[in-house]
């Protein structure tokens, strides 16, 4: 009980700073260990018992304020502290910073002048984590071991009152062949919860052409000669991570991201790339746009006027060199010109009133009206898209989830990327899904509460200004040679069209030492142009590169499982008699489990596996349960919230550029869950067991024997030495018990 209230304690602190609260102040002097209270904002409170019942100091709030120029980045953290006790209280105070920061302020609000502070190396830095680790027997801090430190005495906190801490450090980011990195350290634990607010700014001379992080959901902003990044309330744990691509001569930009495998001769990559920059003269990429509206009965009311300002928006984004049509069925198809046509002033002013006369009756001919999109004739020069809306599932005509794929799959010549809207819950969500992924285009789910209107325009504005079209990559060595064996497991297998200020993320695995070229082509409208990467393996290790990897793969590998259950009795499987031991589903669920037990990556048919101690049991049983759950949720949930849910996980992980620390997911009554009994750390996956956390690959033979080392020990240092070498120190910060397999030995830290 004790220990969960200093975590309490601990995860009301988040950004970077321990405070050691050594003695009481004021009138009352107390010996020294009954107030030894460290605090570290990354990690957490460093347990100890506490005789007073007021408690230690608390971090309330963390703000970090990062300006960037080019490389230069410096780092204004602020950190308000709360001190519940009856008197002030002194802190040492100890920031855990990236290697070669530079102190450059450090003062408490209120009192003049800074406080004095110096910056450790790490290796300073580690020797007094060691000392705190051997005295308070608690080996969380030294995750941030490999980090250098600022070191300092703050006095006074007020009774009962907050103060604010300001420190302020620079450093020199590094570059790596045009993308520049910059981490602010955090906790990967998941008991730490406190509030933050982060807010950069970063300019780069040349200009940016791409800002991307791989930890946390962003939302960059364009500013004069850069960007602004804004993230504050609930930020998951974990480094916060920020790229940015340089601009260089208006051509795409791109880079890789690699982590090695234990081998040391492959391992896994993310290849970012950003588009050229739209021409300025000459031919260019145009679009194409056919807005397909579903007008059947259950569009009436508030749907079909959310569905009429959407095509309202389309069309009037347009510009004049642009083409479009529009298209609305029920039973019926019924079609605004035989032909796509200009986006004129005159046009689009005949299209309102084609929009303002739909009305509502009757079925749904989801096939009649796609076959009827796709039919048209491209235009030659554009980027053929097509924007499909329905509320139902198929009743009239073909209706077969099956053959409309099929049919429409065969018959769109033309290539057009069918962009798909689900609305509410009555949708055959499978097929809106494989629609979209079969023609380079994406599905969109409005669940009930959302709007139409907004979540159409939200995937319109993405399609502004079309820079490359059909684009494929293609892998060779420096001579241009294939190279067969060395890349696979590419996700996506296909690229999307490249627009204006997009991003584009590929994720694989790789082979061996030597250079490759990765060649990206595809066609501006009036050439075919290409671009090429220099690919390195090796290098720096980035733990997140594997799970972005696999969160992508096991989505990939669900909607195989999901495709089976398209028309049973077409694909040999009927009604109840779906078998989960059917070989393909078989070999499909017991590759999901592995990459799901090794990697953390627990889903609505996996999270199981977390609870219960599921994970010690036998893969036999594991693979069971898991082939069960597919069975029922996968391949017969097609339609209703089980079936909406189901598809927008698949696209938020199969699109997957940022990690998912905590699990978070949609379960079948559209609700948020998350799966907290398995921990994500660095590259690796730790499972609850009783009051300790197990190393995965330790879950898969939890009989065996380990060797059990002290903390503190001459061993345990050792083993610290060895897991920050391969940067794997994060799983310290778990607890005091922890099961891990190092170099292929398993340990329990006691």
């Amino acid at each position: 009980m004790r220990r969960a209230t200093f975590l309490k304690q601990a995860c009301l602190i988040g950004g970077g700073a321990m405070v050691w609260m050594p003695k009481g102040m004021g009138h009352e002097l107390v010996p020294h260990h009954h107030h030894q209270h460290w605090f570290m904002p990354h990690v957490r409170l460093m347990p100890r018992p506490i005789p007073r019942p007021q408690g230690p100091v608390e971090v309330r709030k963390i703000g970090a304020r990062v300006r960037i120029a080019d490389q230069l980045a410096k780092t204004t953290l602020t950190v308000t502290l709360y001190n519940p006790a009856g008197r002030q209280q002194e802190g040492q105070v100890l920031l855990p910073v990236p290697h070669g920061a530079v102190l450059k302020s450090f003062k408490l609000e209120g009192q003049n002048g800074s406080f004095k502070a110096e910056i450790l190396p790490r290796e300073e830095a580690r020797r007094i984590y060691d000392q705190i680790v051997s005295s308070q027997k608690d080996p969380a801090i030294l995750e941030f071991a490999g980090y250098g430190a600022i070191k300092s005495s703050v006095f006074p906190v007020p009774a009962a009152g907050t103060a604010r801490l300001e420190m302020v450090y620079e450093e020199l980011l590094p570059v790596d062949a045009g993308r520049i990195d910059y981490v602010l350290p955090r906790s990967e634990s998941l008991e730490c919860k406190a509030a933050w607010s982060i807010d950069v700014e970063w300019r780069v001379k040349g200009g940016i052409a791409t800002t991307y992080s791989p930890s946390h959901q962003i939302e960059p902003k364009k500013e004069q000669g850069g960007i602004r990044v804004r993230s504050e309330g609930r930020i998951d744990p974990g480094p916060y991570r920020l790229s940015v691509l340089r601009r260089k001569n208006k051509e795409a930009a791109a880079s890789f991201l690699t982590h090695p495998d234990d081998t040391g001769d492959g391992g896994w990559f993310l290849l970012l790339m950003s588009p050229p920059e739209p021409r300025s003269h000459g031919s260019k990429l145009r679009r194409e746009v056919t807005v397909v509206l579903d007008r059947s009965g259950s569009m009436a009311g508030e749907k079909l006027d959310q569905a009429r300002a959407a095509a309202f928006q389309v069309i009037e984004g347009l510009e004049p060199e642009d083409f479009f049509n529009l298209i609305v069925y029920n039973e019926a198809v019924e079609g605004f010109a035989e032909l796509p046509i200009e986006a004129s002033q005159e046009n689009v002013l005949r299209a309102r009133k084609f929009i303002n006369g739909i009305r509502v009756s009757g079925g749904t001919n989801i096939h009649g009206a796609l076959e009827a999109a796709v039919g048209q004739k491209s235009m030659k020069g554009t980027v053929p898209i097509v924007l499909f809306l329905t509320d139902g599932l198929p009743t009239i005509g073909v209706t077969s989830e099956k053959r409309i794929r099929d049919s429409i799959r065969q018959g769109n010549k033309g290539e057009r990327r069918i962009f798909t809207f689900g609305v509410g819950v009555d949708v055959n969500t499978p097929l809106l899904s494989r629609l979209a992924d079969d023609s380079r285009a994406t599905a969109t789910y409005v669940l009930p509460k959302e709007t139409v209107e907004v979540k159409v325009a939200q995937v319109f504005r993405r399609l502004s200004g079309p820079v490359l079209s059909r684009p494929a990559l293609k892998v060779t060595d420096k001579n241009g040679e294939k190279v067969p064996g060395r890349i696979d497991d590419l996700v996506p297998h296909r690229l999307p069209d490249f627009f204006a200020d997009d991003q584009v993320v590929v994720a694989g695995r790789y082979r061996g030492r030597g250079p490759l070229d990765f060649k990206l082509s595809g066609g501006d409208g009036e050439r075919n142009r290409s671009f090429t990467f220099r690919f390195k393996p090796g290098g720096k290790r980035h733990p997140f590169v594997p799970r972005l990897w696999a969160m992508r793969k096991i989505a990939i590998l669900t909607e195989a499982l999901r495709d089976l259950g398209a028309d049973s009795a077409l694909s040999g499987l009927t009604g109840d008699g779906i078998d989960r031991s059917d070989p393909r589903v078989k070999e499909l669920v017991d590759e999901i489990v592995r990459l799901s037990t090794e990697h953390g990556i627990l889903t609505e048919y996996t999270a199981f596996l977390a609870r219960d101690g599921e994970v010690f049991r036998p893969q036999v049983r594991q693979n069971s349960v898991a082939g069960g759950n597919f069975v029922q949720r996968a391949l017969k949930g097609r339609s209703g919230a089980e079936g909406v849910n189901q598809d927008f996980n698949l696209w938020a992980q199969k699109d997957a550029k940022f990690l998912n620390p905590t699990n978070r997911f949609l379960n079948a009554k559209l609700e948020e869950e998350e799966v907290t009994n398995v921990q994500q750390a660095a590259d690796k996956a730790y499972y609850r067991r009783g009051n300790e956390w197990v190393d995965a690959a330790v879950a898969r033979h939890p009989d065996e024997p380990a060797e059990e080392i002290e903390v503190g020990s001459e061993k345990f240092n050792q083993l610290v030495d060895r897991l920050v070498a391969t940067d794997r120190q994060s799983c310290l910060a778990l607890g005091r018990n922890l099961d891990v397999e190092v170099d292929g030995n398993r340990y329990r830290i006691k």
